[in-house]
Order: C-alpha cells, then sequence, then structure tokens
C-alpha cells in the first residue's frame, strides 16, 4: 500500500533520489538522505494515517454526485438533502474503521 518511495518523498519533498529494486540512491546535495529508520516510521505512520481516514473513502463513494444533490435540494428541499447526507455520515462515522 505504502511504498517505501512514498515515505522519501513525505519526509524530503522535492528531493532528488532514485529507487532501483528497493535500493534507495541518493542525488540531492540540497537535503540530507532520511536513514532507514526514518523511513520504515515515515511508511508506518503513512499507513496509519491511510487507515484512519477509511471513513473519508467510504463517504465519497456514498455520497451522491454533486447534480444529484441538487437536484434533490430544488426538488425535495434542503432538510430532505441535509437526511440524506446525514444517514451517509451515521453509516460512516467519522474516526470509525
Amino acid at each position: 500500500m505504502i511504498s517505501k518511495g512514498d515515505a522519501v518523498q513525505s519526509l524530503r519533498p522535492g528531493a532528488q533520489w532514485t529507487m532501483f529494486n528497493g535500493s534507495l540512491e541518493w542525488l540531492d546535495t540540497n537535503q540530507t538522505q532520511p536513514t532507514e529508520a526514518e523511513i520504515t516510521a515515515e511508511v508506518t505512520r503513512l499507513e496509519a494515517d491511510y487507515a484512519a481516514k477509511q471513513y473519508q473513502r467510504d463517504r465519497a463513494a456514498a455520497y451522491p454526485s454533486i447534480p444529484d444533490q441538487l437536484d434533490q435540494i430544488y426538488h425535495e428541499g434542503i432538510d430532505a438533502w441535509k437526511a440524506t447526507i446525514t444517514a451517509v455520515k451515521n453509516k460512516y462515522p467519522k474516526g470509525a474503521e
């Protein structure tokens, strides 16, 4: 899911480097190369962050499209739209995994 390259990019945005067969070659002269321990810790942090935001991905897939939401507001009113959105938020609560 989260790669070593993702971690390097997160730790040193804009740095110059290449990755071949899992081996990092550091090319940047302005930023220091992260240690393996830093990279491993960042992979763990990024994976935890991704998992913690599962509810966001679930909600995004469950919400009606914006045109459908606007159509519902026009035809049924704002309270009906709020009920639809609230149902999705309740189904996929913030912080739940």
